[in-house]
């Protein structure tokens, strides 16, 4: 993990809409749905993108979308083709992990492309941040953002890389932020069960002098708590700077409980000095819009009582505009 004061990653190209340029859509992990993709892909052609995918990506082996020889080749091909700008996975679920070994990290690395999806896509956000030096995207995808959002996401506000000076997000959760606090440092992280799946592994990743972004979806409270635990145990948050939980959609007890999810983050990082902020809206949320998160930027972070602010420099790269993909 590069420090603020290193040298920054390649920034992928910026991406226009109503330009030549056209999103390659891919499935490294589940199964994906026709109509779901085709009324996604639908939504960002309105936005003023083109599209591209293979018909392979209809394919089924098991819960996987068809093989890992597949989707390895479809990812490779989404980067080698020159008429491709950026990359928008159409979902998660599960399968990333199971590519990591058959890439050739090559192409990615001479082909550096706008890669954007969450949930177990972030086995492969983490993965091109930390050994293909490319700064990846932590938001939207196609049949579970887009296609659900419908023609209204086009007025939402997505946030999105910009080509201004400087780059703010503001989130303003409810309820008082749980330790307030200024840090500076890389922006790093993802859904927690696969940042936790990484340990022990030749893709483990990297939290050094990072502000790590956590989320996840469906979790019990005391997962969630082992999981962060195994982070502490494994010296992943020795070297952290400040910590930002995601919305951590319907992470609760069945059947309710007496205390909240913050009182159970907060025993487990009583001891980790740095500011703790709850809410940020990126990856598994209840509604849009999505916030796109460079993963790998340095960052400053500032977290109040009542607010999240991040801000970072442009380098005149991303999405165009308030709205986040293209067509």
């Amino acid at each position: 993990m590069r420090t603020p004061g290193q040298p920054a990653r390649i920034f992928p190209r910026q991406v226009r809409a109503h330009n030549s340029d056209v999103i390659g859509v891919i499935a490294p992990g589940s199964p994906i749905d026709r109509d779901r993709l085709e009324a996604g892909c639908g939504v960002l052609h309105k936005l003023g993108y083109r599209t591209f995918y293979f018909d392979s990506i209809f394919d089924r082996d098991l819960y996987f979308a068809g093989t890992h020889r597949r989707r390895v080749w479809e990812l490779e091909q989404m980067f080698q083709r020159q008429d491709i700008a950026a990359i928008v996975c159409a979902r998660g679920g599960y399968g990333c992990n199971h590519l990591l070994s058959r890439l050739n990290l090559n192409v990615v690395r001479a082909n550096p492309k706008i890669f954007v999806g969450y949930s177990d896509v972030t086995t492969l956000l983490t993965y091109f941040c930390d050994h293909a030096d490319m700064v990846t995207y932590h938001g939207p995808m196609v049949t579970s953002d887009y296609a659900i959002a419908g023609d209204d996401f086009a007025a939402s506000a997505l946030i999105a890389a910009t080509a201004t000076s400087e780059f703010v997000i503001r989130a303003a959760p409810p309820g008082r932020q749980p330790r307030p606090g200024k840090a500076s440092g890389v922006l790093y992280g993802g859904c927690l069960s696969m940042l936790a799946a990484s340990l022990g592994t030749p893709y483990e990743i990297d939290c050094a002098g990072c502000i790590l972004f956590v989320e996840d979806i469906n979790t019990k409270p005391y997962q969630i708590d082992r999981m962060l635990m195994q982070l502490k145990l494994a010296n992943k948050l020795n070297g952290v700077r400040g910590i930002v939980f995601g919305e951590m959609k319907d992470c609760q007890q069945p059947g309710g409980q007496d205390y909240t999810l913050q009182d159970a983050v907060m025993r487990v990082l009583h001891d980790i000095d740095v500011p703790v902020g709850f809410g940020l809206h990126s990856g598994h949320v209840t509604a849009q819009p999505n916030i796109m998160l460079p993963i790998g930027v340095a960052i400053d972070l500032e977290v109040s009582e009542k607010e999240i602010v991040l801000r970072y420099p442009q380098r005149n790269h991303g999405f165009n505009g308030s709205n986040g993909a293209r067509q």
